[in-house]
């Protein structure tokens, strides 16, 4: 453990001195790391920089069948969100639902001003229950009225928004890929989004524990410069 973290810290100094201001960083790590991970991030990074602890999965390939065990079985990684400074770049991720669910439009908690208490749906002046806020703004209202996702059922406001703010829960998306036969090669549409979400086209992307080279790989099919670093067996074989 002490050489791994000696390793990995003289790294992440140097890492950190090439992120620009607007940087952020991932890191990922199982079960054996990750503890020591946050605390090396802490320091090097600083606690108030911190943004994220991603659920990931290790692997999304087979129904996984045991018996005999004295422990849960694994099934998922870490990864680490840091930013460099206070104005790190974040872009939020979007998905679009693939079954409608209908919700109530309402928040616990009272509403900050009387204006707020009421909405217009369908020309109707509709008050918050007792005890509740709307959820939603206005202009999200009107939007939901064009798009058919919302409406007056049995007297209560239901809506169905057809898209929703990806969390830190990223289970529902491959953590890993076996195409190169490489032990740990991050699944493509994992890195799309780390690296949609902390850079735009133009910006310029650095895996320096390179591997399989998937980084390098997405951020060139998604308009970023990138840098890739491998070193030792890795270079020549993979």
């Amino acid at each position: 453990d002490a050489t791994w973290i000696t390793m990995l810290e003289n790294r992440l100094y140097l890492a950190k001195e090439f992120l620009k201001d607007t940087g952020n960083i991932f890191v990922r790590c199982d079960y054996n790391g990750n503890m020591y991970v946050r605390l090396l991030m802490n320091e090097i990074f600083g606690k108030e920089n911190f943004k994220n602890e991603i659920i990931i999965n290790r692997t999304q390939e087979f129904f996984k069948f045991a018996q005999g065990l004295n422990k849960f079985m694994v099934d998922t990684d870490t990864l680490f969100l840091w930013a460099k400074t206070e104005k790190s770049l974040f872009n939020e991720i979007r998905l679009k639902r693939e079954i409608d669910k209908w919700w109530e439009p309402f928040l616990p908690g009272e509403p900050q001003s009387e204006e707020d208490r009421y909405r217009i749906v369908f020309n109707r002046k509709i008050k918050a229950p007792k005890g509740r806020k709307w959820g939603l703004k206005q202009a999200q209202i009107e939007e939901l009225e064009r798009e058919g996702r919302i409406k007056i059922e049995n007297g209560k406001v239901l809506y169905a928004p057809l898209w929703t703010t990806l969390k830190n829960n990223w289970t529902d998306i491959p953590g890993y890929s076996r195409r190169w036969e490489f032990p740990t090669e991050n699944s493509e549409i994992l890195l799309k989004r780390v690296i949609e979400s902390s850079s735009n086209e133009d910006d310029l992307v650095m895996d320096f524990f390179l591997g399989s080279g998937t980084t390098t790989a997405v951020a060139h099919k998604l308009k970023r410069k990138w840098i890739g670093v491998e070193m030792g067996e890795h270079f020549w074989t993979i």
